[in-house]
């Protein structure tokens, strides 16, 4: 097991994805979200956002982002992230594990409750989208933290 940092940014658009954690296709294995930090780095103003988290079962397309060791000795990731999507991931139907509004003067962060992460199934090309589906066209981070097995 390995513990990965997973920067991800969606700039001033209105695509509702920001980013995606997904198990590669050929070497899958499974995820854990653990925490998840979100916020907008836009000037501040009085706008309401969601923060949401679904399950997906293809990357779609998108500018791939580096997964970044938490711990230096621990081996190299098999997974894939990504950010900025032209087509976005089959996202499966009812499957939101994370959905909770917040503002863009504020941050927000959940973390999981000891032994009741976010889990996927060691599958290729399984994984979690992270999206902002109400809000402005406005730039927004998300910082998620994942365990891989």
């Amino acid at each position: 097991m390995s513990d990965f940092h997973v920067p991800m940014r969606r700039t001033a658009d209105n695509t509702l994805i920001v980013g995606n954690t997904i198990a590669d296709a050929t070497r899958a294995r499974r995820l854990e979200l653990w925490d998840l930090m979100f916020g907008c780095d836009a000037s501040p103003a009085d706008n309401m956002f969601r923060a949401r988290v679904r399950r997906c079962t293809t990357a779609g397309t998108s500018t791939a982002t580096t997964p970044r060791r938490i711990d230096d000795a621990e081996f190299q990731t098999e997974f894939d992230a990504g950010e900025n999507h032209t087509v976005n991931p089959t996202i499966t139907a009812n499957s939101e594990m994370i959905d909770e509004p917040t503002h863009q003067r504020n941050s927000f962060r959940w973390t999981a409750v000891p032994g009741r992460e976010i889990l996927t199934p060691a599958t290729g090309a399984n994984g979690l989208v992270y999206e902002t589906p109400v809000g402005p066209a406005s730039s927004v981070v998300y910082n998620a933290y994942i365990r891989e097995h």
